[in-house]
């Protein structure tokens, strides 16, 4: 995914394919920093394959990465060494990489692009939509292309706390697992960073805020987001109208994975 050109990879799915011939695809290019992309594609060379950036949707100019992806494809396998392999002019490709990056979106994009065939794999905005290896999906004729839908995979241990803010941020960790509140103050933090103000607009704020709760604060009172609370006190429970944080906070996340806040790059 172009928002994690490097947060984004499975060291553990790096070190298994080994020699194998592979590509690297960074989809939703198109949400990603336009002065970060050159850092993006050039992350994909070397031991890594060839990479492909792609954009949201598979028509017009989108579509135009995706149709270098199958002739590539087909061209790496043909180059490489047949390692136990029946002779067979027929193609199956694994599609793998952490969750809810996009795998069976491009299986589905490929296959409209190429048979112009409908959805062959469900796809959702959280990780965990593909639950098992499925059967093979064929998205090209000419030639003869077969490609395997897996669950995403994470490693069993993420190389430190902001790698791990970056998947989260981008769906591949569930939020509830993280808090809304803790990954809207990061995400708060990164957009300051890098300068990316374009929350300030969206929100109709004054001027930047360093810090994440007055920010979800004038959210909460602009959008009339609130929440019943039950309150004990000494003459017994009272129930209390309070700002509703966590409600407001995944709308900060929703808008920044939707692109609604600019074009940001994590990496």
């Amino acid at each position: 995914r172009s928002h994690i050109p490097l947060s984004g990879r499975n060291p553990a799915l790096h070190e298994a394919l080994g020699i194998r011939p592979h590509v690297l695809v960074l989809n939703k290019m198109d949400l990603a920093d336009p002065r970060r992309q050159p850092v993006s594609g050039g992350a994909g060379q070397g031991r890594a394959g060839p990479a492909v950036v792609s954009q949201a949707g598979d028509s017009g100019a989108s579509s135009r990465p995706l149709q270098a992806v199958v002739p590539m494809v087909a061209r790496l396998v043909a180059d490489g060494p047949r390692y136990h392999r029946a002779e067979s002019s027929e193609h199956n490709i694994l599609v793998i990489g952490v969750p809810n990056v996009g795998k069976s979106s491009l299986i589905n994009s490929l296959r409209r692009l190429h048979l112009k065939k409908g959805k062959a794999t469900a796809v959702g905005g959280e990780p965990g939509i593909t639950k098992a290896v499925l059967s093979r999906i064929q998205v090209c004729e000419q030639p003869l292309m077969y490609l395997v839908d897996t669950p995403g995979v994470l490693p069993p241990r993420l190389g430190d706390v902001e790698t791990g803010m970056k998947l989260a941020l981008c769906g591949a960790i569930h939020d509830h697992l993280v808090g809304e509140d803790v990954m809207a103050d990061y995400l708060l933090y990164t957009l300051n960073k890098q300068q990316q103000f374009g929350y300030v607009q969206r929100y109709g704020l004054d001027q930047p805020c360093d810090r994440i709760e007055p920010l979800l604060k004038h959210m909460a009172l602009a959008q009339g987001r609130t929440q019943k609370v039950k309150v004990l006190t000494g003459t017994g429970n009272v129930n209390m109208m309070m700002l509703n944080y966590p409600a407001v906070a995944y709308d900060f996340l929703r808008d920044f994975r939707a692109g609604r806040l600019g074009r940001v790059t994590l990496d």
